[in-house]
């Protein structure tokens, strides 16, 4: 179930895929990276610990990003610049009450030049825009199972293009 049920008719549930170990984790996200768009929000749901951050680290490398990649539980945001392109880390964890999404100004971050990840994207409510496409991990007695969901056309678009390279 995408988070932001206002659009849910349209979501679309790709599959689960169980990753083993953190290595595995950093492949799967890694094998995303050059399908992203600029425009994209991503979100990302799991329990504390499940993979959510390692998720983006993968994928940042798949960019090229040689940094530390951190969470952003305590900043709210970490900001990631390639080239031409703004890569948003979001962490909600800590917010109380949807309104402080408001008050941080974080609604100009979501435009079409930028890639938005969002953690905890339900303390947000209905304020964030329309997932393209959603994470959810499980975290499992060893590994973690992944569930792709899509909520836009761009969303699709991008999950087809990773599909297709899949079978290569």
């Amino acid at each position: 179930m995408l988070l932001n049920s206002t659009h849910s008719d349209s979501n679309h549930q790709d599959g689960v895929y169980y990753l083993a170990d953190e290595a595995a984790m950093l492949d799967f996200s890694n094998s995303f990276a050059s399908f992203l768009q600029t425009g994209l929000v991503i979100t990302l749901v799991g329990n504390l610990g499940a993979g959510k951050t390692t998720l983006v680290r993968g994928i940042l490398h798949g960019l090229g990003y040689q940094g530390i990649v951190k969470s952003p539980t305590y900043n709210l945001v970490e900001i990631y610049k390639f080239s031409r392109l703004y890569l948003y880390h979001f962490d909600f964890y800590r917010f109380n009450d949807c309104l402080e999404w408001e008050e941080a100004g974080f609604r100009e971050y979501f435009n079409s030049t930028s890639i938005c990840f969002v953690e905890w994207p339900e303390k947000i409510g209905n304020l964030l825009p329309n997932a393209d496409l959603q994470f959810s991990i499980e975290i499992l007695e060893t590994g973690r199972n992944i569930a792709i969901q899509t909520g836009t056309d761009a969303g699709k678009q991008c999950l087809e293009y990773w599909r297709n390279q899949k079978k290569t």
